[in-house]
């Protein structure tokens, strides 16, 4: 098979806007790129059409993704054995089942492109691509994602060499982001904050690739993904004035709504005191701000906050996030991460303090 072009898979927004810095930066477009968007995540609501109407892509494909919840019959081949020979022997059932379960689902032939991206190779399609022995490219689900911990060996603690062969080597169970036997590397904004073997990574500054841009370029990223632009640079001329502005980031950051609401509403009050607050909802926190905020100015959740880079008009004096990274923010004066202190005072210190042993 003649391959050609170029396939990324993506689950969030985020990944959307990393996909068209890199499909912008390429000095050669000639191949067609396609973009396959998995909703096991995200409620891309209008977007499939302003990404296919962007002409940055040739078709935009939508992936309807499983988890493995979807597959009860899955369920036993989790269950802890006591050790390893079993527990082993059934991760090795579970990669290749869930993986043939997947395949209903694939929306394209994955075989006839050149070059595939993968965002978030954890997710199903980094088994159905490693059971299938397709080749891809795993890239960083977000900014510095790997800084706080290395996940896939997180998530492998305990005879990681061995777990690591098999996967790396004999493709009999699936360990993402790089030690997969079919991805050839990881692309990351930094290796020099990841803890882990340098030779899995490709660094890819993604500093550079937005500063890379043309005005064109960062324009017709705007208008891809602002859908109410008016609304936005309305708020954004709110901005002006004496008062010191100050931007707070949301994420979902527990499972429970009402502790969610508790942090945000105590981060609004604490920052009123010091100057106008602005909330700028992350794209996958489904608690409705609009209502349980309505006192407060807001940005619409679905715009990656990288894109405020590209507004002249839209700049803030102060930006609080909790875990959000914010090496790429060049639109606020200063920047503050709160982190896990702050957070010890919302959930046990135990549920967000990771560590490789």
């Amino acid at each position: 098979m003649n391959k050609s072009g170029r396939v990324y898979v993506c689950h969030t927004y985020y990944h959307v806007f990393v996909t068209c810095l890199k499909e912008l930066n390429l000095k050669d477009r000639s191949e067609p790129a396609d973009l396959v968007l998995s909703t096991m995540s995200t409620d891309f609501e209008d977007f499939p059409k302003r990404f296919e109407e962007s002409g940055i892509f040739r078709s935009v494909i939508m992936f309807d993704e499983k988890r493995e919840s979807n597959f009860p019959e899955l369920d036993h081949l989790r269950d802890d054995k006591g050790n390893i020979i079993s527990n082993m022997y059934n991760r090795i059932r579970f990669t290749k089942k869930f993986a043939k379960c997947q395949e209903p689902y694939i929306p394209v032939d994955f075989r006839q492109y050149r070059e595939i991206y993968v965002f978030c190779d954890t997710d199903p399609i980094g088994y159905y691509l490693n059971r299938n022995h397709i080749y891809y490219h795993a890239v960083e689900d977000g900014y510095n994602t790997l800084r706080p911990c290395v996940y896939s060996r997180f998530d492998n603690q305990g005879h990681w060499k061995l777990k690591k062969f098999f996967s790396k080597k004999l493709n009999l169970i699936f360990i993402r982001d790089g030690y997969g036997k079919y991805c050839l590397d990881m692309e990351v904004n930094d290796i020099s904050v990841i803890k882990d073997d340098p030779d899995v990574y490709k660094e890819v500054p993604r500093n550079a690739l937005m500063e890379s841009l043309d005005k064109e370029s960062r324009e017709l990223i705007i208008r891809t993904f602002v859908r109410g632009y008016d609304k936005m640079t309305e708020v954004g001329r709110s901005i002006e004035g004496d008062r010191k502005n100050i931007l707070i980031l949301t994420e979902p950051l527990t499972p429970s709504f009402d502790t969610r609401e508790r942090i945000f509403r105590d981060l609004v009050d604490e920052y009123s005191k010091e100057g106008r607050v602005f909330i700028k909802p992350h794209p996958r926190d489904d608690l409705d701000y609009r209502s349980r905020f309505a006192d407060v100015l807001q940005f619409d959740r679905t715009i990656p906050m990288e894109i405020f880079n590209f507004f002249e008009e839209i700049h803030f004096d102060l930006l609080v996030a909790v875990y959000t990274e914010l090496g790429s923010v060049k639109f606020a004066d200063r920047a503050i991460q709160l982190g896990h202190d702050f957070m010890d005072r919302y959930e046990d210190p135990a549920i967000h303090r990771k560590s490789v042993t």
